[in-house]
């Protein structure tokens, strides 16, 4: 092995580490409050019909509850509004027990004896998101249970006659999915809150019944969203910490416009601002608190039940998930203030600046801001306040001589973590001649007003994103010398996710005193992902730029708003972060490795045939592994393909001939296509394919030689209980035992599970390898025993010319150098083939896991992701078992079985990123014809 070879792969590897530390640990601290159970939870289990426990003995409906409350519901005569969570991928019923328990307390202080019942679903912990068999069963069981709640309430006047669903992570996915089933009524649900879901694609395509139920999702809800406007969606990312669904999964696929549809964020939702990890947006108490509280203000006081009304809903979820003004749009307004009431509180403001601190002692005081001189020289007025009570505050006076009429301003207030702030348009206030801002501290309280008049075109100032490829060795700075509370900095030309930018801004001020903090805000204009930064000053404070999704076209760029002090200046440093840059590579094209690791392997493989075609003699494994990186020979025809299929002409070839569309990197927009399967696609840039193909080849360069370490670490285990062997046939089998195992594995999978047989002949193959392996090693144990002349003996049998000598040993004792050499070509040869068997056991591991975590309920999985393949996969490996360079040297089919696996290759890269299962089918085309030269 050359020592550049390891290199490259050591520094390949070193990039891929880096890319995934930053993936999984790059991120901010979790500041999410933990929530906490004052009595002890209890899940009082609801019966179900008889017909509906036979039909889903795995699965059961619970009601959630606590102490006094626990034994009030003990008879399951219910009063209150019914919400309904949905656990998701492995997820357990009890991870209910967080929005429960916040929705008790809430319920303790709530007049009128307004309450919810928190039920919960137990999907017996499924891993749906990796096993796609089991999501319509769960959609069926959620149908069924819904009835099943809704049946609670028949003895009240007025009882529910739907239920809000709260799904996390797949459970968020099944609630829509509900609407799909023929006979499901839409009345029964009208609001679905979601947590971490992904709802535009699966994370990872491993079986078609995935894609196919996600292609029914989308088909209803694009299709048919017109019907659905009256149910109204919510979907919650979690942010940079959720490293499992990305936060650009969890938009919802629905047609622009669509009112009754929500998507943003955790970092954006008010009083929240925080990033949580998959698991723990379950229980995050300031998302738990937003959740709860929306949940409560849905409730109509005379039925007791949630409102039907979407423009109720989108009202109250608008209010707590994305801008959380002192009030919403339909609760009274306060009464209005009068300069006659308190005249002498009142002081008109003529400079361009206020700053005001309250006192201690309570008085009330209001500030007038006259209009008629500032329209001209100013395009808006910027006001903040940290008394950050729930109450109007800014008010428009309508008549210029008393003021006596006015109207609230304050609902465009918008709420920061250390103030609210209100930025008024002049140009929209042109029936208000004075603006009036309220200081009034009746109770006491201190806290700070900062108003003033703004010219928003000299207050915003452009930079320039460096390039990727700078590799943050150039920065793009800009300087803020002016002394407005509210400055906008510009990102030119950062607009893709794979941008990643270390963003520095250093505050600095002349006197020091007592300030209000500063807030930097990131905008992302296309998508609610804002996410917030508190800075003291003077302070240097760094924030991660990275986006969630792709702008779309004809879309505003990303906005840094700086919410500063008054006399600092400010200092903008923008740098391109390379290990965040990978970072989000592989966040967002991961699975594009483990395919190029299959074409790594593969081209191996094809390595060793072209090798014993040509020399009879199969080379080393690290060897054919190393040179299994060929770019030019997979990604150029791939490319090419890509360019012809921009042409009408061979887009009807492509039809006629019945081809799957050709897959194209993930999606990063929310305003996508989709393929026929359901999968978003988008055309990412050419030169990244290169760089997916360096980290699957360096993947498989150290995964191969991971797996001969263990090889040989087994075998020593396994050496003492085997007799010493040094037969190049050691653990081949019988043909009529071969041919026994095969049918067993093959009417075993068909009764369990596919892939339980098809991971019994890995298993079996693997003994293969590791008995050629002791066998290697005992053979050379006993040369270097043996006498030197008889060793030179033993040579001299088998010398002759070159030629004769590189090709076989049919002649030689099977103690010699020469048999040797045939055993290491063997076991060189099944390395290979091992380590390319790995992978369709690596890619349904998941069924399997399915299978064994239901054996109870059921011996048979249904439906089976891998019957298809089961079979064929099967016999490909017990043949390949009895495999030797020999048999495989003396094939006719040897020439044209070498030229397969290139061609396997393209088409794998071509059809496979997005559906991740079809890597076995194209390995499984390449291994029969080898699988043929033993028997041809």
């Amino acid at each position: 092995m050359k020592l550049a070879t390891v290199a490259f792969y050591g520094f390949a590897l070193g990039l891929l580490a880096v890319g995934l530390r930053e993936l999984l640990t790059g991120f901010e601290e979790n500041r999410c409050s933990m929530t906490y159970m004052f009595e002890y939870p209890e899940y009082r289990r609801v019966s179900l019909p008889r017909r509906v426990a036979r039909l889903y003995p795995a699965y059961g409906l619970y009601l959630y509850g606590e102490g006094v409350y626990a034994q009030e519901t003990r008879t399951l005569k219910l009063s209150g509004a019914p919400v309904l969570f949905l656990p998701g991928n492995a997820g357990s019923y009890k991870q209910a027990r967080s929005l429960g328990s916040v929705a008790l307390r809430k319920a303790e202080d709530m007049e009128g004896g307004l309450h919810v019942n928190v039920f919960t679903v137990d999907f017996n912990e499924e891993l749906v998101a990796l096993y796609g068999g089991s999501l319509l069963r769960q959609t069926h069981f959620l149908h069924e249970s819904i009835k099943a709640i809704l049946r609670l309430y028949k003895h009240l006047k007025t009882p529910p006659q739907s239920v809000v669903l709260v799904g996390h992570s797949m459970g968020g996915v099944v609630a829509r999915a509900l609407f799909t089933l023929p006979r499901f009524n839409t009345n029964l649900v009208s609001l679905i809150i979601t947590q971490a879901s992904p709802h535009l694609a699966p994370v990872l395509a491993l079986d078609p019944y995935l894609l196919d139920f996600y292609s029914a999702v989308r088909q209803k809800w694009v299709n048919q969203a017109r019907k659905l406007r009256n149910v109204t969606v919510l979907s919650v990312g979690g942010g940079y910490r959720d490293y499992q669904v990305r936060s650009g999964l969890t938009s919802l696929p629905c047609p622009p416009g669509d009112p009754n549809k929500l998507s943003l964020v955790a970092t954006a939702v008010p009083r929240t601002w925080v990033s949580t990890d998959h698991l723990s947006i379950v229980w995050c108490k300031e998302l738990v608190l937003a959740t709860v509280r929306a949940l409560f203000d849905l409730i109509n006081p005379e039925t007791r039940q949630f409102s039907v009304s979407p423009e109720k809903k989108m009202a109250v979820l608008s209010h707590h998930f994305i801008r959380h003004p002192v009030r919403m749009l339909e609760e009274t307004q306060e009464p209005s203030v009068s300069i006659s009431d308190f005249p002498e509180s009142w002081s008109e403001v003529n400079t361009l600046r206020l700053a005001y601190s309250t006192p201690k002692e309570g008085q009330v005081k209001y500030f007038l801001f006259a209009l008629s001189s500032r329209r001209k020289a100013y395009s808006h007025f910027y006001c903040r306040s940290n008394n950050l009570e729930l109450s109007s505050w800014v008010y428009g006076c309508v008549n210029a001589s008393s003021c006596v009429q006015t109207v609230d301003l304050s609902t465009a207030t918008e709420l920061l973590p250390p103030y609210k702030v209100l930025v008024l348009s002049l140009s929209n206030l042109s029936s208000v001649t004075h603006l009036l801002v309220s200081a009034s501290n009746l109770n006491g309280k201190q806290f700070t007003v900062e108003c003033e008049w703004q010219r928003r075109a000299s207050q915003t100032l452009s930079v320039p994103a460096p390039h990727v490829l700078s590799f943050g060795l150039t920065a793009s700075d800009v300087s803020v010398n002016s002394s407005g509370l509210l400055h906008i900095i510009r990102l030119q030309h950062f607009h893709q996710v794979y941008q990643a930018l270390r963003i520095h801004v250093a505050s600095q001020c002349k006197v020091h005193k007592d300030r209000l903090p500063s807030v930097y805000r990131m905008h992302v204009p296309w998508f609610g992902e804002d996410s917030l930064t508190t800075a003291s000053v003077p302070s240097v404070t760094e924030i991660s730029g990275m986006l969630h999704t792709s702008r779309p076209d004809n879309s505003s760029g990303v906005f840094l708003l700086l919410h500063t002090a008054p006399n600092c200046q400010y200092k903008v440093s923008v740098r391109t972060s390379l290990p965040r840059v990978l970072g989000q590579i592989l966040r967002f094209c991961g699975p594009m490795v483990p395919v190029y690791t299959a074409v790594t392997l593969l081209l191996a493989c094809r390595g060793q045939l072209c090798s014993i075609l040509k020399s009879r003699r199969s080379a080393d494994m690290s060897q054919a592994v190393g040179k299994g990186l060929q770019p030019h020979q997979v990604n150029l025809p791939v490319y090419i393909l890509h360019m012809l299929l921009s042409c009408s002409w061979f887009q009807d070839v492509w039809s006629v001939l019945y081809l799957p569309p050709m897959d194209a990197l993930p999606s990063t927009t929310h305003d996508m296509t989709f393929h026929e399967g359901g999968v978003p696609v988008e055309e990412w840039p050419h030169p990244l394919a290169p760089l997916f193909y360096i980290w699957g080849a360096a993947v498989a360069f150290w995964g191969s030689a991971l797996l001969r370490l263990i090889v040989r670490l087994i075998s020593l285990i396994l050496a003492p209980l085997h007799r010493p062997s040094v037969s190049r046939d050691c653990g081949t089998l019988p043909r009529r035992t071969l041919l026994l195992i095969t049918l067993s594995l093959a009417v075993l999978g068909g009764v369990s599970c596919g892939a339980l047989s098809i991971f019994a002949a890995f298993l079996l193959h693997l003994y293969r390898v590791l008995r050629l392996q002791m066998t290697e090693r005992s053979l050379s144990h006993m040369l270097n025993l043996a006498p030197r002349q008889h060793k030179e003996a033993e040579n001299g049998s088998a010398e002759g010319d070159s030629q004769s000598r590189s090709t076989e040993c049919n002649g030689a004792p099977l103690l010699s150098e020469c048999a040797l050499q045939e055993v290491r070509d063997d076991l060189q040869l099944h390395l290979c083939l091992s380590a390319l068997f790995t992978l369709p056991v690596m890619l349904i591991a998941p069924s399997l896991l399915h299978w064994v975590r239901n054996l109870r309920y059921s011996p048979q999985l249904d439906p089976d992701p891998c019957w298809p393949l089961s079979v064929p996969l099967i016999i490909v490996y017990m043949l390949l078992i009895n495999c030797n360079t020999l048999k495989l040297s003396n094939s006719k089919l040897l020439p044209l079985t070498s030229c397969i696996p290139l061609p396997m290759s393209i088409a794998m890269v071509t059809f496979s990123p997005l559906h991740l299962y079809r890597v076995s089918y194209f390995l499984l085309a390449a291994l029969v014809p080898l699988a043929s030269c033993v028997l041809l």
